[in-house]
Formats: C-alpha cells, sequence, structure tokens
C-alpha cells in the first residue's frame, strides 16, 4: 500500500511539476529591451560593406531587435541618435592621444537615415535603412558612423544597458569585386641591400571605383601616420596577357617625392570559382594579383631615403552564399 502511495504522490508531484514550468513561460523572463544587432572587432567597430557606387545610394540595413524569452506584444517606436561620445572614447582607449590614428564620424552629407524605427506587435526584428552616398569619400581615413538607441522613460520601450547591445560603431566600407584582404606571405618586399625580404600576413586593399583599387606601398598600412604618400593604385583591366593571366595598371599619386616606378616584369591579376566540396551552395571566388614596383621611403627617416623594391603576389578567397538572392549580400566577411 506504501509504495502505490509513493508512486501516486511521485506521479502527482511531477504533473504539477510540468504544468508549472509550462505556465512558467507564458510569462516573460526578462525586461524585454531594444538592442542592436551588430558584430563589433577588438577595437570595438562593426564592419560595414557596402557596394561602392559612384553617384548613386546605396542602402545599409542595420537590425533592430525586441529580446526576451517571449514575442514583442506591443507597438513601439524607437529612437535612434549619434553618439560622438563613445566615439571619442573608443579613440582615446585605443589610441591614446595619438589623435592622428582616431576614427573619424562620417559627414552627415554622405548618408542619412531615420530618427525613429516602428517595431508593431508581434514582430520582435526590425531594420533601420540608411542610406550611404559615398563617391568621394576618401578611404585612407578610417570612417565610423556611431549609432545608440536613444532612452526616456517616456518611451514605450528600454534600450538594452549593454555597451555593444544599445551602441553600434559602424565601420564603413566601400568594396568592389577586388577590394578587400589579400594574404601577403608571397609579397616580398626588400630594403635595398638586403636579400632577405619583409613581408606581412595580411595587406588590406581599398576602393577607387569598381575596377579600381589602392594598398600602401611596402610594409606600411591604414596605422601608419604618413600612409596617405605611399598609396599604390591597381586598376584591373581586360587586356589579356595570356589565357589565365590580365594586365593590371600600376602607379602612385606621389610619385614626385616617393619616386615610384613601375619594375621590369608586367604585373598583373588571375580570378578563379570554385564550389565547395561540401557545401553546394558555397562558392569561392579566388583573386590573385602579382605586382612589381619600386619606391622610396622619404619619411620614416628625416634627410635620408630607403629605397624599397616588391616582387610578389597578393591572394584573396572570396565566398558567396548562393542561396540569398541578393548578391551583395551573399559575400561572407
Amino acid at each position: 500500500m506504501k509504495k502505490y502511495i509513493g508512486i501516486l504522490f511521485l506521479l502527482i508531484t511531477t504533473a504539477v511539476g510540468f504544468v508549472s514550468c509550462n505556465d512558467e513561460w507564458k510569462e516573460e523572463q526578462f525586461v524585454q529591451t531594444a538592442s542592436f544587432k551588430s558584430n563589433p572587432t577588438a577595437q570595438g567597430v562593426s564592419w560595414s560593406y557596402l557596394r561602392y557606387n559612384a553617384t548613386g545610394k546605396v542602402r545599409f540595413n542595420l537590425p533592430i531587435i525586441i529580446s526576451g524569452s517571449t514575442p514583442n506584444l506591443k507597438n513601439r517606436t524607437i529612437h535612434l541618435g549619434l553618439d560622438p561620445d563613445t566615439l571619442a572614447k573608443l579613440n582615446q582607449e585605443q589610441y591614446g592621444h595619438r589623435q592622428e590614428l582616431y576614427f573619424k564620424q562620417l559627414d552627415q552629407k554622405y548618408y542619412t537615415m531615420p530618427q525613429t524605427i516602428d517595431v508593431p506587435a508581434g514582430v520582435s526584428t526590425v531594420t533601420v535603412p540608411i542610406d550611404f552616398i559615398l563617391g568621394d569619400l576618401d578611404q585612407s581615413d578610417k570612417w565610423v558612423l556611431p549609432l545608440q538607441i536613444l532612452n526616456d522613460p517616456a518611451y514605450d520601450y528600454q534600450a538594452n544597458p549593454q555597451k555593444y547591445y544599445r551602441r553600434a560603431m559602424l565601420r564603413i566600407t566601400p568594396f568592389n569585386d577586388y577590394s578587400g584582404e589579400y594574404g601577403g606571405t608571397l609579397y616580398k618586399i626588400f630594403l635595398d641591400g638586403d636579400t632577405e625580404p619583409l613581408t606581412l600576413n595580411t595587406h588590406r586593399t581599398f576602393v577607387v571605383d569598381d575596377k579600381t583599387i589602392f594598398l600602401y606601398a611596402g610594409i606600411r598600412d591604414i596605422d601608419y601616420l604618413d600612409r596617405k604618400n605611399y598609396k599604390v593604385f591597381i586598376k584591373f583591366t581586360d587586356q589579356n596577357i595570356d589565357i589565365q593571366k590580365k594586365k593590371l595598371e600600376i602607379w602612385s599619386d606621389n610619385t614626385a617625392n616617393n619616386k615610384f616606378k613601375v619594375g621590369a616584369a608586367q604585373s598583373y591579376y588571375t580570378r578563379d570559382e570554385a564550389w565547395d566540396p561540401k557545401l553546394p551552395y558555397l562558392k569561392h571566388i579566388y583573386t590573385t594579383l602579382y605586382l612589381s614596383y619600386e619606391f622610396e621611403d622619404y619619411t620614416t627617416v628625416p634627410g635620408q631615403r630607403l629605397k624599397y623594391k616588391v616582387d610578389g603576389t597578393l591572394s584573396m578567397q572570396r565566398d558567396l552564399n548562393t542561396l540569398i538572392p541578393d548578391q551583395d549580400q551573399q559575400i561572407q566577411w
């Protein structure tokens, strides 16, 4: 008898537990808050890639999420604003007093965006449409659009208190078919008189127009103070050198000072495509650049000119998720 009573008690307890668990999820378990969906890097900025367009608008959709354990049941109006104070603090944390290295706030002439966005009841995710016109934006500076979700007791929502959810530091990055980060282990940089080359693991390239990019000569990158004196422009032509190779045109806009000179070997590029063997929807595009040039470093050591010769290849792999209909959104950055 005691055995049956114990079993009955256990069944009743279990049933009550199930009821309790089910009822528990009918009510919100957290405070529903409004948050940006962005992925900050170690520097605190979120790379925001925009297809280069010389004259027209390019739209970037920034997601906002109403978080919680239950669906959003209210009509809400989310208020948005700029956040220069957080950008200033971010610069201070990253670069100290070296203001010449700071991220720069994007001028308002380059974008338009709404000050509010509505989130209807029953919807937990919306996107903020930000329209950019970046035709003449100088990519040798580090542009950021600092945004925040505004908070006020009178509003019908609460902004997420966490820094990287309430705020979004959008690192504005135009791209074309050839721009991006290239592997540089075979890109050899020789100082005059040395036989062992200098190399960097990666070299980032930046957009000039649909067919042109630039990078910085030698080992320079965007954090060098004198970087604007050492731009190397690379134009992709349709002129064939052989079956696979096409001609590159390379030049500098500061030849009078850096003595830039095209190397004896013809610079060229190749592009190949391949489907992923395990993920049939994933397409790989491989771009390889062969560059040959010389230049002089006239700023590192006052009164001296350091001669460099560069000869080698840069390679980039771009992955496309072809299940996504929008081609610009297919790129897996």
